[in-house]
């Protein structure tokens, strides 16, 4: 058997000035060639494990550590990131934090440079691994015009320029549309698979990976809670932490259908095998943004005459930026309407507009035409929490009763007395949110419409759970809420509308059910199942399954 890539044994690790240790006692071993994804609510140590394989645990973060790590057969006590970059590459949760050069093909270029490829090897590599990515048009762009996707794709490619033998990814999805996030799984599988490639993914969204892994790993407390195969880990899962499991398998959970299973097409096996057939899948369309709706978007539809009534009227709405070479439409006449208590989500691939929209809205980027109004009050969470995050600790981001009030509203009371940077992904966004709406969480604060741009990026399922009731609430007190998202499942929870951007127009705008049932891409994975318009979530779809069953008996 060969060395392994990865092995910790009785490994722990506490970040400087923390309470309590973000691992205790880990044990694991990874082998290679292997893709493994790991799994874990929001804090449970899944980043952690990764800067630790990648050594910048402990030489960067400082800390305590115990038991021993070794990577690639280096001994991470006495070897960092530099020693270990020739043989592992991370995509880091922040990219934006990740990429330190210009353009984004010096940013590709850096670690051949640092390794000292020569001239040509380095340009070869780096057209490939462009090509690789679907990004050759992004190489001569300034990093600073680059959309949170686009910048996580450019953060991926740096990793992989030198084909190191182990690949850490921390939610490499979490900014991506359906379409990049299910070809970047892909992508992952054929390094995987032709390169022999050892994958490590931290994911929420299992629903997205689960298919591609050889092994799934759970952590829970800064501990392995479970570690083995995706199938028997989603029995494990509906056991002991329901909200880790996939919609898929929570859909033939309620539904009383064995054996779970790991991604769509195992689902629609099972059925078949069972007698129960789900929609053909010529129900399809192609993917092409105009097929999603060939009808008009509701917005024209809903238009009153007084925009003072509405929580947001946008008529008309161009919006121009600079990419680093000439100006170009972000948003090319959009017209939009939101009613007080509207839960809206803003979706759409990467680069369709959403981010602009939103601080168009907020009015944080110059109209070239048309207006956006939104009369009263307007609170917006940026895509980035670190935009909001500039103290040394939580208690400094938010010191007064309405801060600890609002930290208390997300679960973080407990995190206080931290350095907002040792916090999780998850964690952040939600002292985001927080500090966003601080003094403002519920009665007559509230604004009148209240914008969240990706507010689930690093937050697991019950966490995510947590938000859509909450932004139920909010609507229920006659604020709008406008949320953008790639997360399908959590706008098929919270949102009772779904507005479809594509190249900065409106392409699709209706019910929730509706835009979120009749497609490839942007439907659920109970839709996707089913092939229904009638079911988006588990509890709709085993309602459906049931009556299935009953017609077949």
């Amino acid at each position: 058997m060969s060395e392994a890539l990865v092995r910790m044994e009785a490994f722990s690790y506490r970040y400087p000035g923390a309470e309590r240790a973000a691992l205790s006692g880990v044990n694991l071993e990874i082998e290679p060639g292997e893709f493994v994804v790991l799994a874990g609510r929001s804090g449970s140590g899944k980043t952690t494990v990764l800067h630790a394989c990648c050594g910048l645990v402990p030489h960067y973060h400082g800390g305590d550590v115990s038991g021993e790590l070794v990577v690639t057969g280096l001994d991470v006590a006495s070897n960092g990131p530099a020693e270990l970059g020739g043989e592992v590459g991370l995509v880091a949760q922040d990219p934006e934090a990740q990429v330190v050069a210009s353009t984004v093909r010096g940013e590709i270029e850096l670690p051949l440079e640092v390794r000292g490829e020569g001239e040509t090897a380095r340009a070869r590599a780096v057209e490939e691994v462009a090509l690789a990515l679907g990004i050759p048009h992004l190489l001569d762009r300034s990093v600073d015009t680059l959309s949170g996707g686009e910048l996580q794709r450019v953060a991926l490619a740096a990793a992989l320029v030198g084909r190191p033998r182990l690949v850490l990814l921390d939610e490499p999805t979490s900014q991506l549309d359906p379409v990049s996030g299910d070809e970047l799984i892909g992508l992952l599988r054929r390094l995987n698979e032709q390169w022999g490639t050892a994958i490590v993914v931290s994911e929420h969204r299992l629903e997205r990976c689960l298919p591609a892994a050889d092994r799934l790993i759970a952590l829970r407390d800064g501990g392995v809670a479970f570690d083995g195969a995706p199938g028997d880990f989603l029995d494990w899962a509906l056991r002991d932490d329901p909200s880790l499991a996939t919609p898929a398998a929570t859909l033939f959970d309620l539904a009383g259908i064995s054996p779970l299973p790991v991604g769509v097409k195992d689902a629609r096996a099972t059925l078949r095998a069972q007698g129960v057939q789900p929609a053909s899948s010529a129900w399809l369309p192609e993917p092409d943004d105009q097929a999603v709706s060939a009808r008009a978007p509701r917005s024209w539809r809903w238009r009153r005459s007084r925009a003072e009534d509405a929580a947001l009227s946008v008529r008309d709405l161009w919006v121009e930026l600079d990419d680093g070479e000439a100006l170009r439409d972000v948003l090319r006449g959009i017209s939009l309407r939101v009613e007080p208590g509207e839960q809206v989500a803003l979706m759409g691939r990467n680069g369709a507009g959403k981010t602009t929209l939103l601080r168009a809205v907020a009015g944080l980027t110059e109209a070239a035409r048309g207006r956006a109004e939104a009369p009263g009050e307007i609170a917006l969470l940026p895509q980035n929490p670190s935009d909001l995050l500039v103290r040394e600790r939580v208690s400094e981001e938010l010191p007064d009763d309405a801060g600890r009030d609002a930290l208390e509203a997300v679960g973080l009371k407990w995190a206080i007395a931290s350095d907002p940077r040792d916090l999780s992904g998850g964690e952040r966004q939600r002292l985001a949110l927080a500090i966003a709406m601080a003094g403002r969480m519920e009665g007559p604060g509230l604004p009148r419409l209240v914008c969240l741009d990706e507010p689930t990026r690093g937050m697991d399922r019950a966490r995510k759970d947590d938000l859509g009731a909450w932004l139920g609430q909010v609507a229920d007190t006659g604020s709008a809420v406008l949320v953008a998202t790639h997360d399908v499942e959590f706008a098929a929870s919270f949102a009772k509308r779904v507005v479809l951007l594509g190249q900065g127009r409106v392409i699709a705008d209706g019910d929730a059910e509706e835009v979120l049932s009749g497609g490839w891409y942007f439907a659920t994975e109970v839709a996707r199942i089913l092939g229904s318009s009638e079911a988006i979530s588990p509890e709709q779809g085993a309602t459906q399954l049931g009556r299935l069953t009953e017609d077949r008996a």
